[in-house]
């Protein structure tokens, strides 16, 4: 009789349980049905974006004018250095320093540089075990972007990423961040590239999950009148 009683209070617990994660569950499973309708890109409204025609920029570079087309620039201090990093219009990048003689182009960062950017910009940046450089071609996956990188390693397991072309920190990933990430892409269920969140599969699970909560929420409405019965 005690385990009937006890079987049975873990029942009513369930049921209270039930009640308390029903509409949570509801919220999570609508709002993610919802986020998957549209493309990140239509919500961001980046796709309505006009982009304004690139223009030619003249650049004096090593004392004499040359014309040079670049889609954007940023003017940066890089180490007491002015330095323009140039987007030209085949999407590369490059680096321009700005001096009062004249400017000149600058050259790709190369590995003693990328240890000091991240000395310099990270915390605990000079506890780096080592330094790896990858091409467009081939990113590390937890950075994705394709540009080509220096993949800096800290001490604690920290990636820091520094641009190839810019000498800028472009990404800093740590372990918490990669755990994370993982789950990220099983949430979505784009365990690969981690960043389709408007994929068939994805909605299809939305539209079950939604289902099977509803119909959850409405089987605890029976559940409680064959109780009070």
């Amino acid at each position: 009789m005690a385990r009937r009683t006890a079987m049975q209070r873990f029942a009513r617990w369930h049921i209270w349980l039930g009640w308390a994660a029903a509409l949570p569950l509801l919220v999570w499973t609508l709002s993610g049905l919802v986020m998957t309708l549209r493309p990140i890109e239509d919500v961001r409204g980046t796709t309505l974006k006009i982009e304004s025609p690139p223009r030619a920029v003249t650049v004096a570079l090593n004392g004499g004018d040359q014309a040079t087309m670049i889609a954007e620039g940023r003017i940066l201090n890089q180490r007491g250095r002015s330095v323009l990093i140039a987007t030209y219009l085949d999407g590369s990048t490059g680096r321009i320093e700005l001096a009062s003689g004249g400017s000149h182009p600058l050259p790709p960062a190369d590995e003693a540089e990328a240890r000091r950017t991240v000395a310099e910009g990270i915390k605990g940046g000079k506890s780096a075990t080592s330094a790896r450089l990858f091409d467009a071609a081939n990113p590390p996956a937890d950075f994705g972007r394709k540009i080509a990188v220096w993949q800096v390693t800290l001490e604690d397991g920290t990636h820091v990423y520094v641009g190839r072309n810019t000498g800028e920190i472009e990404a800093v990933r740590t372990r918490w961040w990669r755990f994370y990430d993982v789950f990220w892409g099983l949430h979505i269920m784009d365990p690969v590239e981690r960043e389709d969140t408007s994929h068939p599969l994805l909605w299809i699970f939305s539209v079950l999950a939604l289902g099977s909560s509803l119909l959850g929420t409405v089987l605890l409405f029976r559940r409680r009148r064959a109780l009070n019965r």
